[in-house]
């Protein structure tokens, strides 16, 4: 699996183009626009049924889950700091996840634990069939997703973690619109009408407990893989093909052991028992992706920050500077030791500073002659941190008051997974 974050020998990247994307010009863009069309249809036909039934259930059922979406949306924007994707087709990946693959999810899993029961037992299907026939139906379908994206905007996926965003939103939108399905379903599994508590309790666990480790982890995984076999044009077909299969794979294998009957009474009762099995069920793949985000970034960061590096132009960028823009933690640190020494303005210009420099260093690898816009763009970011009396965007001496910040954070996260984990340990 690391070697899906490797990459290519040369470059870690492939640069695309600078020209717009005639998208409409395509026949894929119109497949993948009827596809969606229909998603929609059907999912509002859904929609529109429980709205009927279940009117205040739905809509706060739409409200936590479209609010849990937020951060988690910023959170994988952010993971490609350095070559941003286009805002359209990170819509179309959380559409696809949220109207396509659900809306083929929905009956194929069905039909796929008919057949379980079939072949099997209904024995096995009822203790194994949620765990062996969604994953198989679902992270199929949303790694199309992916695979849709590559074939209308192919220019877009040069690294593994383009893969990895996409893959992650495909995921995100399978999860925001498979719990609110799941949340409206406890609500007509208690038959107590209109009641918003079964919403409550689905968003705990399925939203709030669960969501760090669900199919936007998931989608994470199988998406690295199709980044890999686009990317890495260097290897062999078999080999691209067998890594993408591989990471296709393990991100079916840990929906499964996520959705399996393991551990479900051997542990007993309580936020320990409750505990234990999450972290012994997500904590693997969540590892496992966190470090293919970190070995892509970093090869990322290395090539785009040589770009930059050859102008030899500390009014461009300086040592400190290059340091800073190659990881996120440090991104963040020059920030803070911005706000310190020049108030939160400073903090915002740093912040539009790295991110000039960022498009400067795209563009310098995709073309270099048309870059000129970029370096002004960064000059001008320069000119107005100097005239804040901060002329450098470079981490500062480690703070005190952020590792208390820290820490703080940290405690209250705490605090308030223990008080969930209590309150539905017997659940």
């Amino acid at each position: 699996m690391s070697e899906l974050a490797s990459e290519s020998v040369n470059e870690p990247v492939r640069p695309g183009t600078t020209r717009p994307i005639a998208l409409t010009r395509l026949p894929a863009f119109w497949v993948v626009l009827v596809l969606l069309a229909a998603g929609a249809v059907r999912m509002s036909q859904i929609l529109a049924k429980f709205l009927q039934t279940y009117p205040i259930a739905t809509i706060t059922a739409l409200g936590l889950f479209g609010l849990l979406a937020v951060p988690f949306w910023f959170f994988v924007q952010e993971l490609d700091f350095l070559e941003r994707e286009p805002a359209a087709l990170l819509v179309v990946a959380f559409a696809w996840g949220g109207l396509v693959a659900t809306s083929v999810s929905i009956p194929g899993s069905t039909a796929l634990e008919n057949l379980i029961a079939k072949l099997g037992s209904p024995g096995l299907a009822a203790e194994w069939g949620a765990a062996l026939a969604g994953p198989t139906v679902e992270e199929i379908a949303k790694t199309l997703g992916v695979v849709a994206i590559v074939v209308i905007a192919r220019s877009q996926v040069n690294s593994v973690l383009d893969g990895v965003v996409y893959g992650s939103l495909v995921g995100l939108g399978f999860q925001i619109v498979e719990d609110i399905v799941f949340a409206i379903g406890a609500v007509a599994l208690a038959g107590q009408g209109d009641d918003v508590r079964p919403v409550v309790t689905t968003f705990l666990v399925r939203g709030f407990l669960a969501g760090v480790w669900s199919h936007t982890l998931f989608g994470a995984l199988a998406g690295a893989g199709i980044g890999y076999l686009v990317v890495s044009v260097d290897r062999s077909w078999w080999r691209r093909i067998a890594m993408a299969a591989l990471a296709l794979f393990g991100a079916w294998a840990s929906h499964v052991l996520w959705n399996s009957p393991l551990f479900r009474d051997g542990l007993g009762n309580g936020a320990v028992a409750l505990l234990a099995v999450l972290v012994f069920k997500g904590l693997p793949p969540l590892l496992l992706i966190l470090y293919l985000v970190r070995r892509a970034h970093d090869r990322e960061a290395e090539y785009y920050v040589a770009r930059l590096a050859g102008l030899d132009d500390p009014e461009v960028i300086t040592e400190g500077e290059m340091r800073a823009l190659g990881s996120g933690s440090r991104r963040a640190a020059a920030r803070r030791h911005a706000a310190d020494q020049a108030g939160n303005k400073a903090r915002a210009t740093v912040r539009r500073l790295q991110r000039a420099q960022a498009r400067l260093a795209v563009e310098l690898s995709r073309a270099p002659e048309h870059a000129e816009q970029h370096h002004c763009e960064v000059r001008e970011h320069r000119a107005t941190l100097k005239a804040l009396g901060h002329p450098e965007a470079v981490e500062g001496a480690h703070s005190w008051r952020h590792t208390a910040s820290s820490i703080g954070t940290a405690a209250v996260a705490i605090a308030v997974l223990w008080v969930a984990l209590s309150a539905l340990g017997g659940a």
